[in-house]
């Protein structure tokens, strides 16, 4: 279903019956790749998969997409459905955008998971560099070169060499997306502020989920993360790159469903 939100129109798709869970997807990726955990979820919950502005079946408005901006479009969506409060799940990009929405609105979030994401703000190097491979997306009107950039970095080194298949769903997931949408979310990015300030001030339930294998994040930091929250715990994936939706299914599906609990 599509929801209208200001200049937007999000496309959500909603699965199960319950309390309310918000699976929100990284970058350059669409809620397809969500798909295992959100069956999995909709058993014990009401689970609610926005493809953000820009990605996906979601309309493509001007940018860039702060993460302000899109946590306001979450909560929009939560009340078109009528739901005051929900556990709300960010995978990477998902998690920056989790993050600015529990600092706007800390009273709707249940609990709160961070799925291969951080707190930490773009060093000026990698906003650069995000800004330049916008601006390339942009002159060249297609998403290879993001492609090109990004799903390497997803995948631990293992998945890429020995399952071919999850390669090349993930590379079909982050075609769904059109450059104009791609460039503004990179500009989003670069321009985020860090999360580490309200960490210590959220008193709701959080989990971490750290891949093993990721070449983004370093387990350590990982570590650093979940202590910053009051209520925060960690669990790694080792099997795992950046992507563990699709690297190991079914132990984060568990792992969800146990947080849940």
């Amino acid at each position: 279903m599509q929801i209208a939100v200001d200049d937007a129109n999000i496309d959500v798709e909603i699965d199960g019956n319950g309390d309310a869970v918000v699976l929100l997807h990284g970058f350059p990726l669409t809620r397809a790749v969500w798909e295992l955990q959100a069956s999995h979820l909709a058993s014990h919950a009401r689970v609610i998969r926005p493809d953000l502005r820009g990605m996906g079946m979601s309309s493509v408005p001007d940018g860039p997409y702060l993460m302000e901006t899109l946590a306001s479009d979450v909560a929009a969506v939560l009340d078109a459905l009528g739901i005051s409060r929900a556990t709300i799940v960010g995978h990477s990009l998902g998690g920056y955008v989790a993050m600015a929405f529990a600092r706007m609105f800390t009273e709707r979030v249940e609990r709160l998971a961070l799925i291969c994401s951080k707190l930490n703000a773009d060093t000026a190097q990698a906003a650069s560099a995000r800004e330049l491979l916008a601006d390339k997306t942009e002159s060249s009107n297609s998403i290879d070169a993001v492609i090109e950039e990004y799903l390497p970095k997803l995948l631990a080194p293992q998945t890429l060499v020995q399952i071919p298949e999850i390669v090349q769903h993930l590379r079909g997931i982050a075609r769904q997306t059109t450059p104009k949408g791609a460039a503004a979310m990179l500009r989003g990015m670069a321009q985020r502020v860090p999360a580490s300030d309200i960490a210590g001030e959220l008193t709701m339930p959080v989990l971490v989920v750290g891949g093993g294998a990721d070449q983004s994040i370093p387990a350590a930091e990982y570590a650093e993360t979940a202590a910053a929250f009051p209520r925060g715990r960690l669990q790694m994936m080792n099997a795992s790159g950046h992507v563990p939706m699709l690297e190991e299914p079914d132990v984060l599906s568990a792992a969800l469903v146990d947080f849940l609990r």
